[in-house]
């Protein structure tokens, strides 16, 4: 069964439709069985189908209902990742959630199939771990996404475009970064670590000083954070997140930020 249905077609199709109303005591076995996919204990999926090429789920993840999952070559989720509702996951090479992400409702997160572009594509989605999308935003990953960990994409509205008629740029956001509402960010933008993106802005290029308020459109950096923006960043983004989840990351830009101008300690912050 599981040769037939790597095949494609309207037999995989219906498979998926009828696997993905099961409850999920049913279902994870029978994607395990039938699709060879990896998924881990104390997994609960909804009524979300996932229709991958290849695809593991690490333990103790909640995905919930009315999610779709579709035409990606490998689906990626690590442990204790929780997924909302309404949530469209579209194409590329790679989707990967690391640990402890966090996805609300209404996003898309979306790369063109087969593009019509000048230029080699890689069209790959990593979001860091404890990082978090919330509402409504869409991400296009026609060329590759790359978000560090515990970073936060707010408010709603937002959205990430890798490709302009036919060319694309690849856009990258460090850890512990913070973007507002509506914020647009263009083919080739790059958020620096620890910064935080103001309501509305427009980033079109990339953007290389850390430790600032980043504004405007086009955006720019504004002003130096004080500690209220510190205390911002490196707040945990889950109540339930271990403190090893970017500990060593936050210990590297406390070092490279001390080594530039003494400061006092990010993590006392916090």
């Amino acid at each position: 069964m599981k040769v037939a249905v790597q095949s494609g077609g309207m037999v995989r199709v219906l498979l998926h439709a009828l696997i993905a109303v099961l409850p999920w005591w049913i279902k994870n076995p029978l994607y395990r069985l039938v699709f060879g996919y990896r998924i881990g204990r104390r997994v609960r999926i909804g009524f979300s189908p996932i229709s991958v090429d290849r695809c593991v789920i690490g333990d103790d993840t909640r995905i919930g209902h009315l999610n779709v999952f579709w035409r990606t070559k490998e689906l990626r989720i690590e442990d204790h990742v929780r997924i909302g509702h309404f949530n469209l996951f579209r194409g590329g090479d790679l989707i990967h959630l690391e640990r402890f992400v966090e996805i609300f409702r209404a996003n898309v997160i979306n790369s063109i199939p087969d593009p019509e572009v000048d230029n080699p594509t890689n069209p790959v989605f990593r979001l860091g771990a404890g990082s978090v999308l919330t509402t409504a935003h869409w991400l296009d990953f026609t060329d590759s996404i790359t978000i560090g960990c515990r970073s936060s994409l707010g408010g709603r509205h937002s959205s990430l475009w890798t490709h302009a008629r036919q060319r694309t740029r690849s856009i990258s956001i460090g850890s512990f970064v913070y973007l507002g509402s509506e914020v647009r960010l263009a083919p080739g933008a790059r958020v620096p670590t620890f910064s935080v993106v103001g309501i509305g802005s427009v980033v079109v290029d990339a953007i290389d000083v850390r430790g600032h308020l980043i504004s405007g459109s086009p955006a720019r950096t504004i002003k130096k954070l004080d500690a209220d923006g510190q205390r911002l960043l490196v707040r945990k983004t889950r109540r339930d997140l271990p403190d090893d989840v970017g500990a060593a990351e936050l210990e590297r830009i406390e070092h490279e930020m001390a080594a530039s101008a003494p400061r006092a300690s990010l993590a006392a912050v916090e």
